[in-house]
């Protein structure tokens, strides 16, 4: 199968799925009989909290076909690549570790090998893939994840690499099934794409244009999912704060209010009203569309976290301007002084990219005066890397290597000795935790988050996990807290 259009889309999309569904499920079954265990499947996935959460739905629908997790590649019958493009790195390591599983193949000829996600968007990575690495049986991108169960169900009855990507996006599919690993926290998208296309960035070109799903399909997953345990939520999109961009009012009222629900603030607002959910996060924010209603929301509502994520990318006007971002540092800055009058406490953390094309020392220099003013929490740093068919790429200006490591050094230097300090603030103070998992040193340690995203290491009983308790910081580490419980809540 090639590369093709998107076709036309029923209603209930994935309801279709049904058919390969039970057929996968009737073979997993007679597998079981005769192999005395199901089939097991292994997922790595790659990039961002968007690909976490589309790993979720493939682990969701794999369970309605009767597969179970494996613990190794070695015990797999089917393994999955969901890939991130945003990174070279990221690329790197899934080619890396596709050419690793040729002698696992050759040992199990009947082994499925299925490369999906935002990497299979780009033409140049399905040719490569088709090209060398024979061994695998399925390609598909993002924008036909809920045909997964058809295009598996192809691939057992065939010898030859399958592919089947969409060159546009559909509308949003809902009613996917979701396996969710961690049960007090959870992901949940608001919308699907970018209409951003910053010049850097290859996320618009694989994930498509902005759709954003409604509120009341918002609303009825997150109560759900509190109905199941979740006590925190973190609503998901590349640019969440154009929500409800293309949606329309309901015609008639739910009763709920829904029909008020059309932009990012009274999303926020009415997922707050949910009963039993203590925690609400959010990201990605672009800054060019954050508005005082946000930051009005925030400071209001209680469960919604003292923490926002607000990339700036670059301190100097000139590269924000080449890289399309439609805001300047000084329009940043004053963001970030109204939100933290507005929200006492407010942790903000960011995304920093060093050498960009055409980048000068002075273009440097005003992102590390930014850093200075800004007094981040923690920033996630990158040096600039080309992503093929995007604006960036086709510039002459590239920033030589040994430039671009040198500024990335002195700048996350400079970084990490702010968030040090930060930390360091901290010690002999008292902050709600929620207890997330057994720490690294293994039974008697705990770890969680305050509300305002900083983790927090500490000694206490694995029967605490899921609770919340007030934790008083005793010392400060490079990126982390440790702390003593003063009470569990």
């Amino acid at each position: 199968m090639k590369r093709s259009e998107r076709p036309p889309l029923s209603a209930s999309a994935y309801a279709d799925q049904s058919y390969y569904i039970q057929i996968q499920r009737n073979l997993n079954a007679q597998f079981e009989v005769d192999h005395d265990r199901k089939r097991r499947f292994m997922i790595m996935t790659y990039g961002c909290q968007m690909n976490e959460h589309d790993s979720e739905k493939l682990m969701g629908m794999l369970g309605e076909m009767g597969y179970e997790e494996a613990l190794t590649k070695e015990d797999a019958d089917l393994i999955i690549f969901n890939t991130c493009c945003v990174r070279e790195n990221a690329e790197l390591r899934v080619y890396g570790n596709l050419g690793a599983l040729k002698p696992l193949k050759k040992k199990n000829p009947d082994l499925r090998i299925v490369v999906c996600g935002c990497m299979m968007q780009q033409p140049h990575v399905v040719e490569e893939i088709k090209q060398k690495y024979s061994h695998v049986s399925l390609v598909f991108g993002t924008h036909n994840l809920h045909q997964f169960p058809h295009l598996l169900s192809q691939s057992y009855t065939s010898s030859h690499l399958l592919v089947d990507v969409w060159d546009s996006e559909g509308e949003v599919i809902e009613g996917l099934p979701v396996a969710r690993k961690v049960g007090i926290k959870a992901f949940v998208n608001i919308t699907y794409g970018c209409n951003n296309f910053c010049t850097y960035c290859i996320v618009p070109y694989t994930r498509g244009r902005e759709r954003s799903r409604t509120p009341e399909s918002i609303v009825r997953e997150i109560e759900g999912l509190v109905r199941d345990g979740a006590k925190e939520v973190t609503l998901l999109g590349q640019n969440v704060n154009s929500y409800g961009k293309g949606l329309k009012p309901l015609a008639e009222s739910t009763g709920a209010g829904f029909e008020q629900v059309l932009n990012f603030p009274a999303l926020l607002e009415r997922v707050s009203q949910i009963e039993g959910l203590k925690r609400i996060r959010f990201m990605t924010s672009h800054p060019k569309d954050i508005s005082e209603a946000l930051i009005e929301v925030m400071a209001r509502c209680e469960n919604v976290c003292e923490s926002l994520h607000l990339p700036v990318q670059s301190g100097s006007d000139r590269v924000l301007k080449a890289m399309n971002r439609h805001y300047t540092k000084g329009q940043y800055l004053d963001l970030l002084e109204l939100a933290r009058r507005r929200i006492p406490g407010l942790s903000v953390t960011t995304d920093i990219i060093v050498g960009f094309p055409g980048e000068t020392e002075e273009d440097h220099e005003e992102t590390m005066d930014l850093i200075e003013k800004a007094q981040y929490d923690s920033a996630f740093t990158f040096m600039y890397s080309i992503r093929t068919g995007t604006p960036a790429a086709e510039r002459e200006d590239q920033v030589p290597e040994d430039v671009k490591h040198a500024r990335f050094d002195r700048m996350l230097k400079r970084m990490n000795e702010i968030v040090i300090e930060k930390n360091k603030a901290h010690v002999g103070k008292t902050y709600e935790v929620m207890i997330e998992n057994e720490g690294k040193e293994g039974e008697g340690t705990l770890i969680g988050r305050t509300r305002h995203n900083h983790l927090v290491a500490f000694e206490g009983p694995s029967a605490w996990t899921g609770s919340f308790a007030l934790v008083k910081i005793t010392r400060a580490k490079n990126f982390s807290l440790v702390g003593e419980v003063v009470e569990v809540l």
